[in-house]
């Protein structure tokens, strides 16, 4: 391998939210973070290559995405998901969750339902209630190890003050990634109601070789122009800090209402870096990218075999994209909090706890499996430990 993701970089002390800035490790700080979706792992050299130059220039003052910019999009959309862009049909935003706040502003009115199909990432949750939108809960159905949408449910849910379902492709936590099949079906109900898909797609990258992500947009020109498609490379390259996503509106008429709406808040002039880092990633990274891909596949596999045969109480729903796994603890019998503080108190494993991903998360713990092999298993060790502790008390 050309990249070595075996290497260990100490993140303390760069103003990492995951290392240092959160109430888990304030609580514990001594816990082995493990929890928000960001990676251990250095980007390729020509990203940094390229934002030293642009940093060595001396001047930032505002910025204006340039040709080169929309080009690397197009060019990346069409090569590795066949989905042809515009670049009218562009928008550049500092994050998938801050659009998705401003799609639910500019396309409800308070007291409107938008649909979720939890368990989902859970910002989603804040950002409707904080527009005095309802939740409506599609809660995804689980059987054998797998998820499904619940599309007899969803049915059920629409009525006239139904407004946005955002999906969430691939979906995090639970790993689905969707076929065109279910897509074609969701879109089709959502249709059928005049309901805007909203398609969160910040993972799309991050699908492992057996499966294939299916952007919402690319299935039909009508599914194009009644869905807002958010993406971002943040995800595939670990750029998260530099804060630039991706808006993607084929219909001009909803397309002129999410740029008022971003006018209207002041989003006029996205971070250098951040065009920067988007232009050198989508043009020189699909290298570094195959090689990740790869390496995440290898640690979800030594995950799967340490489960099996050191932790067996714990099972896991095997992701098909995104570097999240969701595991199933709920064999331990511990209520939701209890086995938050178990994790964290005692295993000193900082996850993200399943409850606040909504109905369904219960008893569920989603991990973050893009680090060095040696971090994933010093984290699995430390849970297998604390699990044996607990079973010889309770003998």
């Amino acid at each position: 391998m050309k990249y070595n993701f075996d290497e260990v970089f100490d993140r303390k002390n760069t103003n990492s939210t995951k290392w240092e800035f959160n109430d888990m490790l304030t609580e514990v700080p001594e816990a082995l973070p493990m929890w928000v979706a960001d990676m251990d792992f250095r980007v390729p050299a020509e990203i940094i290559d390229a934002l030293i130059k642009r940093a060595r220039h001396g001047i930032f003052g505002y910025s204006t995405p340039d040709e080169d910019f929309y080009e690397a999009i197009i060019n990346w959309m069409e090569k590795h998901h066949g989905w042809k862009v515009e670049k009218d049909w562009l928008a550049v935003t500092p994050g998938v969750v801050p659009a998705i706040n401003w799609v639910i502003r500019a396309f409800t009115h308070p007291g409107d339902k938008v649909i979720l199909q939890n368990p989902v990432y859970y910002p989603f949750f804040r950002a409707i209630k904080n527009n005095g939108c309802e939740i409506v809960h599609n809660q995804l159905h689980l059987e054998n190890g797998k998820y499904t949408m619940n599309l007899e449910d969803l049915e059920k849910k629409f009525d006239g003050r139904t407004k946005l379902l955002i999906l969430c492709s691939p979906h995090n936590p639970v790993g689905r990634v969707w076929t065109e099949e279910e897509l074609k079906a969701l879109g089709n109900l959502c249709l059928d109601h005049n309901v805007l898909v909203v398609s969160d797609e910040i993972h799309s990258d991050l699908v492992y070789k057996e499966y294939k992500h299916t952007p919402f947009a690319s299935i039909s020109d009508e599914f194009a122009q009644h869905s807002i498609i958010c993406t971002s490379p943040s995800k595939t390259f670990n750029l998260a800090g530099l804060q630039t996503s991706i808006i993607t509106i084929a219909n001009p008429i909803l397309r002129n209402e999410f740029l008022n709406m971003l006018e209207d808040n002041g989003m006029m002039s996205p971070n250098i870096f951040g065009i920067v880092a988007l232009k050198a990633s989508y043009t020189y990274g699909a290298e570094w990218l195959d090689e990740l891909l790869n390496y995440l596949k290898e640690n979800l596999e030594f995950l799967i075999r340490f489960l099996e045969e050191r932790l067996p109480s714990i099972k896991i729903i095997k992701p098909q994209g995104t570097y999240l796994v969701w595991l199933d603890f709920r064999s331990l019998g511990m209520t939701p909090q209890e086995l938050s503080n178990f994790l964290l108190k005692k295993a000193k494993i900082a996850l993200d706890d399943g409850f606040i991903f909504g109905q369904g998360g219960e008893g569920f713990e989603r991990m973050n499996i893009a680090c060095p092999r040696s971090t994933l298993e010093e984290g699995l060790i430390r849970i297998e430990k604390a699990i044996k502790v607990r079973n010889e008390w309770d003998e």
